[in-house]
């Protein structure tokens, strides 16, 4: 298996904030919300091979979306913020660092002390 990593988000907004968090050549892709069967078979194909790793609101869009991949790309790892954030463009950086750095994502040190 490919040590490339990739992290799937919602929108533009999660990808910016997870882009400025990391500190290793990541590919970060946006769904913008809930992705049709085409667009999905297309993200599989290309995903192939690849660390995967889901990142997306703790919301009932979010948890939607989830499911999605957890059925049609089982070997994916899910990454959880906490529900009182919501959204992961909304959860401190210092919080969003914690769980990339528990899936053994690389990050900036500076944002495990930063808060906002």
């Amino acid at each position: 298996m490919s040590s490339e990593k990739t992290i799937v988000v919602e929108g533009a907004s999660d990808r910016k904030r997870v882009r400025e968090i990391v500190n290793e050549p990541v590919e970060i892709i946006c769904t913008n919300g809930t992705i049709g069967v085409s667009r999905m078979d297309e993200l599989i194909d290309e995903l192939f091979g690849r660390d995967v790793y889901i990142l997306v609101d703790a919301d009932k869009a979010g948890e939607r979306l989830r499911k999605q991949f957890i059925r049609e790309l089982p070997e994916a790892r899910h990454l959880y913020i906490d529900r009182v954030y919501k959204e992961v463009a909304a959860a401190p950086y210092r919080h969003l660092a914690s769980v990339l750095l528990g899936a053994n994502i690389d990050v900036r040190g500076e944002f495990l002390q930063k808060d906002g």
